[in-house]
């Protein structure tokens, strides 16, 4: 039996993705196309590659009444939107997987001190389950909310977390440098975006203030069981999309076999990528020597991950792309609904990355 679907927020870049994506399900059917800003316009019409695709009128934003009528709700909406309306009636009626932040962060102050905001709903944040599907799985049984991950986030997490969780890794010294694509700011017209501001152009922006930052630091504290403090710094490059994360931590000595104690080798590491990967359909552990690229993924659910020993400095530089409104958004968010409904898990996501 087809599921029903509600989308929020469908007119944004996150939005298009996810309309994108679940046409291609065969489990779904989109029956709510959500834009507050193009209320009452042909959804075809905002994006023309949906013509003859997409007959649709694009709805409004009433959560209440699009509980009532759909199994799931995506919500692709700016930070603050889901939380200042979410109600336990809502919740009782339907399940919804969040794309903002509103539910990421389990410390209420934590949130409203890097959002600026304040939360509206925390008596929702314990049950939120953080979607990152690779290492949350085991948690998405009977679940009402999830809280789908950030891009840069994902990223940085599936980059590093085998290396902070088996200890390999001083967590002290993470530091997690990221590109990425200029959608991953919205479509909503800002100067900074604009073509002549990105074209042939590179900058670093929220230095030591972004807000994915707590959210790296928390996940990657439930990983060793302590307080992670990371140094994140991410840039804005002259391309639709993509997100390549290169985080460098000093490794930790460890005892060999033969009882002697030394730093773990390249392979020693690419084989703790392999423990944790090898059965993600996602996450594509590259050879040894290969670097991840963004257009290597682009377009696709794949995250992938390789990395580099320094001998010289005793330290490791963890490398992963993936694809910004996909594995990063829209198709992380599909990935999780699939997982609520049992559904198979690559289901509408088998996508082989556009090149060039």
């Amino acid at each position: 039996m087809m599921i029903k679907v509600g989308i929020i927020g469908a007119t944004g870049y996150a939005g298009g993705e996810l309309v994108r994506l679940l046409l291609g399900h065969k489990e779904v059917e989109i029956v709510w196309y959500g834009s507050r800003s193009y209320v009452d316009e042909k959804y075809a019409h905002v994006y023309r590659n949906m013509f003859d695709i997409v007959d649709a009128t694009c709805l409004d934003d009433n959560l209440q009444e699009l509980a009532r009528q759909v199994d799931v709700i995506f919500t692709a909406t700016p930070q603050g939107y889901l939380a200042s309306i979410l109600t336990e009636e809502i919740l009782s009626q339907v399940k919804i997987i969040d794309l903002s932040a509103d539910y990421r962060i389990k410390d209420v102050a934590t949130y409203e001190k890097w959002y600026g905001i304040t939360h509206k709903s925390p008596q929702f944040i314990e049950e939120a389950v953080y979607g990152l599907c690779e290492i949350n799985r085991d948690k998405m049984q009977g679940v009402r909310l999830v809280a789908n991950p950030g891009c840069y986030t994902t990223c940085s997490i599936l980059t590093t977390y085998p290396f902070v969780k088996e200890g390999l890794i001083d967590h002290h010294t993470l530091i997690v440098d990221a590109k990425s694509g200029t959608s991953g700011a919205g479509r909503g017209a800002k100067v900074q975006n604009l073509f002549c501001e990105v074209n042939e152009n590179m900058k670093a922006y929220g230095v030591a203030t972004h807000r994915h930052t707590p959210e790296i630091e928390e996940q990657l504290g439930y990983a060793c069981g302590e307080d992670v403090t990371i140094s994140f710094t991410p840039h804005l490059v002259p391309m639709n999309r993509g997100i390549l994360v290169t985080a460098y931590a000093s490794l930790k000595k460890v005892a060999y076999p033969d009882g002697h104690v030394d730093y773990p080798t390249e392979d020693m590491l690419l084989d703790v990528y392999h423990k944790y990967y090898d059965k993600e359909y996602f996450v594509r552990v590259l050879e040894a020597g290969m670097t991840p690229e963004t257009k290597w993924v682009e377009g696709s659910n794949f995250v992938d991950v390789c990395l580099k020993v320094d001998p010289r400095t005793h330290r490791v530089i963890l490398m992963g792309a993936l694809d910004n409104l996909v594995k990063g958004a829209a198709g992380q968010a599909v990935q999780n609904m699939n997982l609520l409904f049992g559904f198979k898990e690559q289901e509408g996501l088998e996508l082989v990355p556009m090149f060039p």
